[in-house]
């Protein structure tokens, strides 16, 4: 894991594609978007909204997102993404996103999303499940807890 992504407990590796770029020859803004769903989406996967959905139809819905763009990424580069919650309510939580490239060493964009607890079935929100708080709150205070440990020995 980049150091500038210790404090995010999912991180993912992602390559810069040819057919990203746009007409001034850097990636398009709206990709930085599909960095943000597919970090997104690996984070679900380890907290359980993944399976919730298969198993109840109680998944997540974007409500709303925004990035900040710091530098300019191009073909050829790789990426690491990283996901983490950083409030989490009654029926939603707050995502933060880091998008560093790994040719420069330097965050590309930050961003954040607000998820909600979608219920498909009866068609409106619901309680984040309790399977999806537990190990939000494990993951998180995973990493708080190893990026204290790290800040000490410096």
């Amino acid at each position: 894991m980049h150091p500038l992504l210790a404090s995010f407990p999912v991180s993912i590796e992602i390559p810069v594609q040819w057919g990203d770029m746009d007409a001034y020859g850097h990636v398009n803004n709206t990709v930085f978007f599909r960095y943000f769903e597919s970090a997104r989406m690996a984070y679900f996967e380890r907290c359980g909204f993944v399976q919730t959905y298969v198993d109840e139809q109680i998944g997540a819905i974007l409500h709303s997102t925004s990035c900040r763009f710091r530098q300019s990424l191009f073909y050829p580069d790789r990426v690491e993404v990283g996901a983490r919650v950083s409030t989490i309510e009654p029926d939603r939580f707050t995502m933060e996103y880091t998008v560093v490239s790994l040719g420069t060493g330097k965050v590309a964009a930050e961003g954040s999303g607000i998820i909600v607890s979608f219920d498909y079935k009866a068609g409106k929100k619901t309680l984040v499940p309790n399977l999806v708080r537990e190990r939000v709150e494990t993951l998180q205070a995973a990493f708080h807890h190893e990026d204290t440990k790290e800040r000490k020995q410096e």
